[in-house]
């Protein structure tokens, strides 16, 4: 696959860029950015996990016709492989959206109906601890398919309460684990992180540990099926968490995304060295969509992490806006956002402004609540200045600990960035680029993520062997 780059030809204007910008979930919208050439050793390993193909999504994985809700579709569908769907459920509701007219509302709808319906009792009769377990996972996943869209719909109000409704589906769900994880408050700032800390078994033996850190827009499900329940098996413990401009912290606390997230996993670190079960030399650090440009920004200044995996890797989110996009921002706040809200807004349509609700929300709690009454945010300048700010090239070079760069074929967010991270690298590092010849292409291999935890946990037990 040939890397797109972010600065396109001129032409498009502001209004006509935004058009496919609704991305999926777990991805602040990227499209590649350049890079110096790094000073790196040579890599120990660079792969590539499969051949090549030529259609991104071909036959039947293109359930929807519109990229974006085929890409979370397709994230739904994945998780049935680690029990976080049904093929079925999942097949069901695209018949049903398809048929009533693809659309935010329609996919709301559809989606929050199921949930909900696992929610209630099954027709069979009362359900036992396992059913109840199961059904609570599905849900949760249905919830969050619910809620990437809800601000594009006829109700987005319901966005907190579409929130907590998968959150306490997730809660009941890890109250019947076997053992159910140890919940725990860990300090951030003013408002403490919700952690749950997953076990094989409460026999107190002490094993390595991976903390699973979550993109812009991704759920605790996404976590379970993109690490939770691949560590559990393989006798690793897992730490899943809310940071700032994630879950709780985002939708109940109202606490945006910082650039600085060392400030969030060292506590994490902390919580973990103080426990008896944790192998303390082997913690692993992982981050799935943006979150590949969170994890490294923090192992570049905690270094108790003894491993590193960036699932893509990212080195600026704000590159992958397009030209026309980043152009609004000036070092005048104020002309800044008169060139958003005289220029950009009034020629909106109604799924692009959703698109640039959803894409803000995580960076501004003012853009958040707008989106919440059906309108428009007016500072355009904060949230964008915000995203800058997240840029972690200039301290790539002070990642020490070994590295896996995951990339993707057709990753249609970040493309070109994962290799432009590995390049810069100066760590022992290795590079896997999933390929469509098994399924594993797209952002974060949303069809394949058994694949997925099969390279990266391949990787961290040699590693950390």
């Amino acid at each position: 696959m040939t890397n797109v780059s972010a600065d396109r030809a001129p032409g498009p204007t502001r209004r006509t860029t935004l058009t496919g910008l609704v991305g999926g979930a777990g991805a602040l919208l990227a499209a590649g950015c350049s890079a110096s050439p790094a000073t790196a050793p040579t890599a120990r390993r660079t792969a590539r996990a499969y051949a090549s193909a030529s259609d991104p999504t071909p036959g039947v994985m293109t359930l929807f016709k519109d990229p974006a809700f085929n890409f979370n579709g397709l994230l739904a569908l994945g998780g049935s492989g680690f029990g976080a769907a049904e093929v079925g459920e999942v097949l069901t509701a695209v018949n049903t959206i398809n048929k009533a007219g693809l659309s935010a509302q329609t996919y709301t709808e559809t989606f929050k109906s199921l949930g909900d319906q696992l929610r209630r009792p099954p027709s069979s009769g009362r359900p036992e601890a396992e059913t109840t377990r199961a059904r609570m996972l599905r849900a949760a996943q249905y919830d969050a398919q619910a809620l990437f869209f809800v601000l594009g719909s006829d109700t987005p109000g319901i966005e907190p309460q579409l929130y907590q409704a998968g959150r306490d589906a997730w809660d009941a769900f890890c109250a019947r684990c076997a053992p159910p994880p140890v919940t725990a408050r860990v300090p951030y700032g003013k408002t403490p992180m919700p952690v749950w800390f997953f076990r094989p078994d409460s026999s107190g033996k002490r094993r390595p540990t991976v903390i699973l850190t979550n993109g812009s827009d991704g759920q605790n499900v996404d976590m379970w099926t993109y690490g939770v329940a691949a560590a559990l098996r393989r006798g690793w413990n897992a730490l899943v968490y809310d940071g700032p401009g994630q879950g709780q912290l985002l939708f109940i606390d109202q606490v945006v995304f910082t650039p600085r997230w060392e400030t969030v996993v060292t506590p994490l670190v902390d919580w973990l060295s103080a426990r008896q079960d944790v192998l303390t030399d082997k913690i692993a650090l992982t981050g799935l969509s943006m979150a590949g440009d969170l994890a490294p920004r923090a192992a570049a200044f905690e270094r108790r992490i003894a491993a590193l995996v960036a699932m893509p890797g990212v080195l600026s989110p704000w590159l992958g806006f397009p030209p026309e996009i980043r152009e609004i921002l000036t070092p005048d706040k104020e002309e800044t956002n008169r060139i958003w809200n005289k220029e950009v807004v009034p020629g909106l349509s109604p799924s692009e402004a959703a698109t640039m609700k959803k894409r803000i929300e995580p960076f501004s709690v003012p853009a958040m609540l707008a989106a919440r009454e059906g309108k428009m945010f007016t500072d355009f300048y904060t949230p964008a200045t915000l995203i800058t700010s997240l840029d972690i090239t200039d301290v790539v070079d002070r990642i020490k600990m070994p590295t896996l760069v995951l990339d993707y074929e057709f990753e249609q967010f970040y493309p070109g960035q994962p290799r432009q991270l590995f390049d810069k690298l100066t760590a022992p590092k290795d590079y896997v680029k999933l390929t469509a010849a098994t399924g594993a292409q797209l952002h974060c291999s949303p069809m394949a993520p058994q694949q997925h935890c099969e390279v990266v946990f391949d990787w961290l037990h040699e590693t950390l062997a």
